[in-house]
């Protein structure tokens, strides 16, 4: 299974401008330098990075329950994505997630082991390990 999602870039990194859109339309977005790495509102890509894992931990941890026995009345998930500049240039050297659950019948034990076992496998905390491939073309 693929999904797909697309940037468009236009300008030089401070004073350009870019799209990004999902192939299902749910995105299509406006993002910029000011966006990233300043306080102007809009969209980045540690921002969608912190979607993406939230939801996918989510789901994975009412998997995890759900196997365990238990469904998941509400699942609440924020993550925290930390951009950070080093010697060798800006990466995410971080990513917190703040989880608050109701869930019938589990204990404290029971739900921090689901957690935890979420958090090491859902498939967006597992991406910084993934085999990134490109296929790279100049146009002209």
């Amino acid at each position: 299974m693929d999904r797909k999602a697309s940037a468009h870039w236009e300008g030089g990194l401070k004073d350009g401008k870019g799209t990004v859109s999902t192939e299902s339309g749910v995105l299509d977005a406006s993002y910029s330098f000011k966006k990233r790495f300043e306080d102007e509102k809009g969209t980045n890509p540690e921002e969608l990075i912190g979607a993406a894992h939230a939801s996918c931990f989510s789901m994975a941890l009412s998997m995890i329950l759900g196997e365990k026995g238990y469904t998941a009345d509400t699942i609440d998930t924020k993550a925290s994505v930390t951009l950070s500049q080093g010697s060798s240039g800006f990466d995410i050297s971080k990513i917190h997630l703040d989880v608050a659950a109701t869930v019938s019948g589990a204990d404290e034990a029971a739900f921090k082991e689901a957690a935890e076992t979420a958090k090491a496998n859902c498939p967006v905390s597992k991406v910084l390990n993934a085999d990134i491939t490109m296929t790279a073309k100049l146009n002209g």
